[in-house]
């Protein structure tokens, strides 16, 4: 008889240790923590603490997972705020950015636009756009995160105002760019399929800031608040304002 046959008839004659009950003090096991033999007994007392241990890790994760989707849910809330807040469409593109870095304290923030309203067509976030660089956004249906593998768009981080960095030290930093988040915008009246019309990194020195294993659900609902905002310096927008 081998170790599963034994393990096999103990399962299918849980009375056997009711009829012989003296074995679980009788039979001696190793101690997986210390050097000596414990009891049948004693080894299950032990798998059970085991298991209270992991259930009290599991709970502590998911408490931690959940105050720390409050808190990002909190600062969405007062991004939204901060973007209603501004009345001109001109610099709502400013806002987005210095939002961004002061809410989510993202050390590295840009945006182009394309196919606006001539009014803002000369504005620098508006100029250089390359049409690989638009083919892309429309082909991005949800939110890159990853490393920086040589995207034309890093380039643009290193426009990014000294006014959205917090020290002299991560000014510096900014011009190295590890680790990225590419948002398409598109119109949020149109269905998600429509065209681009801008693209939304965010970026860090830090190559664990935005990982490929990341969830999106956060950056999804800010790329959809930026298009919303944004939507105000398209043509059909700007013509009905």
């Amino acid at each position: 008889m081998n170790d599963q046959e034994v393990a096999d008839y103990l399962l299918a004659n849980p009375e056997f240790f009711n009829q012989h009950a003296d074995l679980l003090t009788q039979v001696k096991l190793a101690d997986p923590y210390r050097q000596r033999a414990i009891s049948l007994q004693e080894r299950q007392l032990q798998l059970l603490r085991d298991k209270q241990r992991q259930l009290e890790r599991q709970h502590n994760e998911l408490m931690r997972y959940g105050q720390q989707n409050e808190t990002i849910a909190s600062k969405i809330n007062l991004f939204t705020a901060r973007l209603l807040a501004e009345r001109s469409p001109q610099d709502m593109p400013q806002a987005v950015l210095t939002g961004l870095a002061d809410i989510f304290e993202v050390p590295q923030a840009a945006l182009r636009l394309w196919q606006i309203a001539k009014p803002y067509e000369q504005a620098d976030y508006a100029r250089n756009v390359d049409e690989a660089v638009r083919l892309f956004a429309n082909h991005l249906t949800t939110p890159y995160c990853g490393a920086n593998t040589g995207f034309a768009a890093a380039q643009w981080l290193t426009e990014v105002p000294q006014a959205l960095t917090k020290d002299k030290a991560e000014t510096e930093s900014s011009t190295s760019t590890a680790s990225l988040v590419l948002i398409a915008l598109r119109d949020t009246q149109q269905h998600t399929s429509a065209e681009a019309f801008g693209l939304l990194v965010l970026g860090s020195p830090d190559l664990q800031r935005f990982h490929s294993t990341m969830a999106t659900d956060f950056l999804v609902q800010i790329g959809e608040l930026v298009s919303a905002a944004l939507s105000r310096l398209l043509p059909d927008y700007a013509a009905a304002a």
